[in-house]
């Protein structure tokens, strides 16, 4: 079934002078012009198209691909800013418009805004940039520790907002970030938690214990290439742990923490160390040590 708003794999049934008709189902006949049509399409034909009710209020079919279709986040660039909303460009000749009522707060021209696009009680799309309301709506499939993609945007008090996977916006904290973002950035992140109230909380790095463990041998190599000691401690600036470590400084204190539990490396204010062992003697050896010491020391026996 053809849905407005979003890409679909629709049926040519007609091929004129003007365009393609293509079957859209409870949407009827959907014309595509000729400019859009694929050189090479004939009748019987499926073409991927998005398809969505122009200002006329007539459903038209494109080839082009939008930054986003119905149901998904996206940071998307103000085109237009006037008294009859918001028009974004979003990849299509047609700008998306932000209604006024639905702008957080006003929007400007050339900025970046994360919106949620949808299709409005008239079936045309639309964006928002109230996401709160569209959040509550959304259920949350992400599990604790998943790895997920992130663009990233609005930078807030708190840290910089996110958009998840294009289905979900979450927040990374300022306090937990060592590296330089920017909006339209897309990184790797993982899941930190899904509260109860739906929202999510974001990082940059895995916080399992494999992790951990992968942390203290990348510490233990870096000790052993750079000849037994560093001068990177749990007193370090975070920005020099991220660098060196790509990690933040907890992280690093758990890990280094952990090392230092098992008696493998000494922390120090401004230092960590490795623990050199004195390497253990093969069996055999300790045992032909043993024989000839037998054989030179008299051993008396007394009664």
């Amino acid at each position: 079934m053809a849905e407005s708003g979003k890409i679909n794999t629709l049926k040519v049934i007609k091929v004129t002078r003007s365009g393609i008709i293509l079957d859209g189902g409870a949407l009827g006949e959907i014309l595509i012009s000729a400019k859009e049509a694929p050189a090479d399409c004939r009748l019987n034909d499926n073409i991927d198209v998005f398809i969505y009710l122009d200002s006329k209020a007539q459903m038209i079919a494109t080839t082009e691909k939008p930054y986003a279709v119905a149901g998904q986040f996206a940071l998307l660039k103000v085109a237009i800013s006037n008294s009859y909303g918001a028009f974004l460009d979003w990849g299509l000749k047609q700008n998306l418009r932000v209604p006024v009522r639905e702008q957080k707060n006003h929007m400007k021209q050339d900025r970046y805004y994360i919106v949620f696009v949808y299709n409005d009680k008239n079936n045309h799309i639309a964006a928002s940039s109230r996401l709160d309301r569209f959040l509550e709506k959304l259920p949350v499939n992400f599990t604790e520790g998943q790895q997920v993609d992130l663009v990233i945007g609005d930078i807030t008090p708190l840290g910089y907002k996110a958009i998840i996977n294009n289905i979900h916006v979450g927040v990374l904290y300022k306090n937990e970030v060592f590296q330089i973002l920017e909006q339209g950035q897309e990184v790797k992140g993982f899941i930190k938690k899904v509260r109860e109230d739906g929202k999510i909380d974001l990082s940059l790095q895995k916080s399992d214990a494999k992790a951990l463990d992968d942390l203290s041998s990348k510490i233990l190599n870096t000790l052993k290439e750079q000849g037994g000691s560093l001068e990177i401690s749990d007193k370090s600036l975070p920005e020099e742990i991220y660098r060196l470590f790509g990690v933040s400084k907890k992280r690093y204190k758990s890990a280094i923490g952990a090392l230092y539990k098992k008696r493998m490396i000494n922390v120090e204010k401004q230092s960590i160390s490795l623990i050199h062992k004195p390497e253990k003697k093969p069996l055999e050896n300790v045992k032909r040590g043993f024989s000839r010491n037998i054989r030179h020391n008299k051993i008396t026996i007394k009664r």
